[in-house]
């Protein structure tokens, strides 16, 4: 085991200290996040352990000999290709292949006068070389670093043709994807991440937390993906007030930790200042009288007293709240097999068919350039649908966070852009950018120059002030820090309007949504939860397809006593339940009190005659069939275990409530038979 040992660590700019005698150890296998507030100093902290910048006092030190690899948030790439870029990872293993190449030819050829070499070594010299290079190159895995690439790069989301793209022509969310998968190839001993999860989708994420558990050395890693943290770290330290501390436990762990020191700190705090005002006023009331003796000796103990000091409380949104939007139609958005593509032959969206109601706080969610930012757009009227159509409800505002913030106008100061667009006075101003955290001259700064955090407090203010009641937010929690996270999700559960959320932050989609849509394909499947919920009726759906892998019988599927999954193919969606339709034939679910839907009966479908001969199969059509059957088997399952609960066999009310949501169940499931039998 290698031990990071850092020491006394101290670091300022001029007057400003960043931190200061700051002491911990980090040894290989573990896993430590690393927490704070923006502007805390997290990356100068990083790159002055790695010695990029050094430290105004205070030593770091290693065990022995380690390997270092560095993620951080803006790098350079060094590769005119991606593949060329990832080889960069293996020079020397690509020098050693090399030279071992050289010296196999000149084996081959020696004794030879084809091929003349300067050092004229023998035989024995050659070989003695050769065993030494290829002992070297085995140590290093040299045989299978092509195989790493792949490994790496294919779970973070490339694919052989992305190996032959130019580096200089990637977004910057791609570059990112880059350098992560560079540092992980080598598995350095210590690997320092900097807001690593930072443009990668759900499934990227999910693969680098499956990777980083089975990580065999140390990594540090700066993050406020919360979600991200919870599941791989075992240790975190927060860098806050100039100092850190350590907490043995995840993210989570971490916060409960917290804040019962800060409410045991704040009640010592009261209890010693209730001492010293009465100790103080005893002081008072006898420092001249028959007891000035004993005044005395309080004063001495008072003034030897070692104060409690609160730490001041971190900087954050201290006023976030939506005004009450207008009321609007039930029906905010519907669409109608709406379809678009940049190019005809290649839709992003196909005959979407979609409803959001009133009240709802939908998260979509799909792999990076799925198309989800597109649907966005079309709803705000920034793309114009290629086929279909949708419509906005009545008296529904529609107020739309870009991803980009290009609702900001670069070249006015924040002020003018609160001013000019609201017509507040300066007053007003002043006092909601303010609570947004923009003070004194901070409001002069010119739109253009702010950082990615700043810019999104700036857009969230104005989309604050619009008073829409249909939000349409676009990766609303990029750049910004936990607490200011933590203010958006408090002002969007309190919210009583609409919205539709884009974002790759699970903890924060659990928090405020209670509806999932999964963006696949250009068809989206409906879950009536949020994303823990959405997770949870996938597994149940992949362990059901696990355990029914035996083909029916189409003949018997009416009558049979168990059911299984379609003989074709396994059902291309695997959802709760197809989205929504607009149209009232199709049928319509119904939300309970505990927020799970409780889907109505469908429209029974009416046979063709017999004579008629049957129409095409809609391959589409039928999947979303096989979908819904799969998922009312797993739904039946999961009531078995809730009705074998003993808690609830002891509640009569809730197991007559879950008798009769068995018994609509299975009636649902026997009609949805019935409609997959009139279409195979």
């Amino acid at each position: 085991m290698t031990t990071l040992r850092a020491n006394g660590l101290a670091k300022s700019y001029g007057i400003h200290t960043l931190f200061e005698n700051v002491s911990f150890t980090v040894s290989t296998g573990e896993v430590v996040g690393f927490v704070g507030a923006n502007g805390a100093g997290k990356t100068t902290f990083l790159r002055c352990l790695l010695g990029i910048e050094e430290f105004d006092s205070g030593t770091v030190t290693y065990d022995g000999p380690v390997t270092i690899g560095y993620v951080e948030q803006q790098a350079e790439l060094h590769g005119p290709t991606i593949y060329d870029d990832f080889l960069v990872a293996f020079a020397d293993i690509r020098r050693l292949e090399d030279k071992k190449a050289e010296l196999e030819a000149r084996l081959h050829h020696h004794g030879s006068d084809t091929v003349q070499y300067e050092d004229n070594l023998t035989e024995e010299e050659l070989l003695a070389e050769y065993e030494r290079i290829l002992l070297r190159f085995e140590q290093l895995s040299g045989y299978d670093y092509e195989a790493r690439i792949r490994k790496v790069a294919f779970g973070l989301g490339f694919s052989d043709a992305d190996f032959s793209r130019r580096t200089d022509e990637l977004s910057g969310g791609q570059k990112t994807r880059v350098l992560l998968a560079r540092a992980l190839l080598r598995e350095p001993d210590f690997l320092y991440l900097d807001e690593p999860t930072n443009h990668l989708d759900i499934e990227m994420i999910e693969w680098l937390e499956a990777y980083l558990k089975n990580y065999c050395g140390a990594v540090l890693i700066i993050s406020h993906d919360r979600a991200f943290l919870d599941s791989v770290s075992a240790k975190t330290i927060e860098l806050a007030n100039k100092t850190t501390t350590t907490y043995v436990g995840g993210y989570s762990y971490y916060v409960k930790v917290r804040d019962e020191r800060r409410a045991a700190l704040e009640a010592a705090y009261a209890k010693q200042q209730e001492h010293i005002k009465a100790t103080e006023e005893y002081i008072r009331k006898y420092k001249a009288g028959i007891k000035s003796k004993q005044a005395r000796g309080r004063q001495s103990q008072l003034d030897r007293l070692e104060r409690i000091i609160l730490p001041p409380e971190a900087r954050t949104f201290d006023f976030f709240s939506f005004q009450p939007p207008a009321e609007c139609a039930e029906r905010v958005f519907e669409s109608e097999n709406l379809s678009f593509g940049y190019n005809p032959r290649h839709l992003l969206l196909k005959n979407l068919s979609l409803l959001i109601k009133k009240g709802e706080g939908v998260a979509l969610i799909g792999a990076n350039g799925i198309g989800k930012t597109t649907l966005l757009k079309l709803i705000v009227g920034e793309l114009t649908a290629t086929d279909g159509r949708f419509k906005i409800g009545n008296r529904v505002k529609i107020g739309y966070f870009s991803q980009e913030h290009e609702n900001l106008n670069p070249s006015r100061t924040v002020f003018q852009e609160i001013q000019d667009d609201f017509g507040f006075d300066d007053f007003t101003c002043r006092k909601y950018l303010g609570a947004f955290l923009f003070h004194g001259d901070e409001v002069e700064k010119i739109v253009g120059d702010l950082s990615g955090g700043e810019a999104a407090r700036l857009s969230f203010l104005k989309l604050m002030l619009t008073g829409a009641n249909f939000l349409i937010l676009d990766e609303p929690t990029n750049h910004l820090d936990i607490p200011a996270k933590e203010a958006i999700e408090n002002a969007l559960m309190s919210f009583p309007g609409t919205f539709l959320v884009v974002s790759h932050d699970r903890y924060f989609l659990n928090q405020v949504t209670n509806r999932t849509l999964e963006f696949a394909d250009g068809i989206i499947t409906a879950y009536e939860g949020p994303y823990d919920y959405y997770r949870e009726k996938k597994a149940a759906l992949a362990a059901w397809h696990d355990e029914n892998a035996a083909p029916p019988n189409p003949d018997t599927l009416k009558n049979a006593e168990t059911k299984t999954a379609s003989h074709r193919t396994p059902p291309k969606m695997l959802g709760a339940e197809p989205a929504p339709q607009p149209d009232n034939k199709k049928s319509a679910s119904t939300k309970t009190e505990s927020g799970k839907s409780r889907p109505t009966a469908p429209a029974k479908v009416s046979e063709p005659p017999k004579a008629a001969p049957k129409p095409p199969v809609d391959e589409e059509k039928l999947a979303r069939a096989e979908a819904e059957i799969a998922m009312c088997e797993a739904e039946l399952k999961m009531l078995e275990r809730e009705i074998s609960d003993p808690a609830n066999q002891s509640d009569p009310v809730r197991s007559a409530d879950l008798a009769a949501q068995y018994a609509a169940k299975e009636e649902e499931l026997l009609q949805r038979y019935e409609k997959w039998g009139n279409m195979v």
